[in-house]
């Protein structure tokens, strides 16, 4: 190995160590008891290993004034995530392939109109979404949760399956217009076959936004509806009793565990959706 290799190898694991840290130390403080974290020792191991503050945070952790833990919000989150991730990527797939082959007048501003969405701050939209909800009688439940986070989610999903369609030869749906198939089973049995690489990028990346979404979460949810990520702030910021660090990182690693589950079992695909062309154009 020449040492320009071995230079390259020693940075990457310099800054592999430093992202590694903050895990490390959360990890670690989540199975020492109080008294331990109390030495201030912060990069020993535990003495005695103990998973007493993994279950106070899970199910009787107090987040304000109820001390249930996160597990009812852990599933307000699922409930949120699973249909606003499959609908926005469906919604995006089919605008996507609409306006990647089927152009019609107006189809690139529609396109613009679209990615514009992606760049607009969350802030800009509270007001206009808290009327929106109110209107239809969805404010403070878990399925106007769903529908803001595929409202703002479709135009990014839009963007990702628009430029990854884009390179498909447009000549594969004239042959096909020719045989007389339509629009959708163009797409069934065309387009579908090859989005794995595309649909896994989506998917990951919806996820890991409406998972870790803290904004819309704490503006839209009332009592019983919280997602995770609010949880664990009112968690972190209840003042009832002593402090417990070990209980706060419990709860931390596990409000950002299905995140990193899905990293590591799925962080391959996601690069090489994205090096397959997933965010060309």
């Amino acid at each position: 190995m020449s040492w320009q290799r071995g230079l390259i190898y020693a940075i990457l694991l310099v800054f592999a160590a430093i992202y590694l840290v903050p895990l490390y130390v959360m990890l670690t403080t989540s199975l020492k008891d109080i008294e331990e974290i109390r030495q201030g020792n912060l990069l020993a191991l535990p003495d005695s290993p103990t998973l007493y503050a993994w279950s106070k945070a899970w199910s009787s952790a107090c987040t304000g004034s109820e001390c249930q833990g996160l597990a009812p919000f852990f599933w307000n989150s699922v409930r949120i995530v699973v249909p606003a991730v499959i609908i926005s990527t469906v919604v995006g797939a089919l605008n996507g392939y609409a306006l990647a082959k089927w152009r019609f007048r107006g189809s690139e501003m529609l396109f613009g109109a679209l990615l514009f969405g992606c760049f607009i701050p969350f802030q800009v939209i509270l007001l206009p979404m808290a009327r929106l909800l109110a209107t239809l009688g969805l404010a403070n439940t878990v399925t106007g949760l769903v529908l803001v986070h595929v409202i703002y989610g479709v135009a990014f999903t839009t963007l990702f399956f628009r430029n990854f369609y884009v390179s498909v030869p447009s000549e594969l749906v004239k042959a096909a217009q020719l045989d007389g198939a339509g629009f959708f089973a163009i797409f069934r049995h065309i387009f579908l076959p090859i989005s794995l690489p595309i649909f896994t990028v989506t998917l990951i990346w919806q996820f890991t936004q409406i998972w870790n979404d803290f904004l819309f979460g704490v503006v839209y949810s009332g009592p019983g509806t919280q997602p995770i990520t609010v949880a664990l702030n009112n968690l972190v910021n209840t003042s009832m009793g002593g402090k417990e660090y070990n209980v706060d990182m419990a709860a931390a690693i596990i409000a950002a565990l299905p995140t990193l589950v899905i990293y590591v079992l799925a962080g391959k695909y996601f690069v090489r959706g994205l090096t397959a062309g997933a965010v060309k154009g």
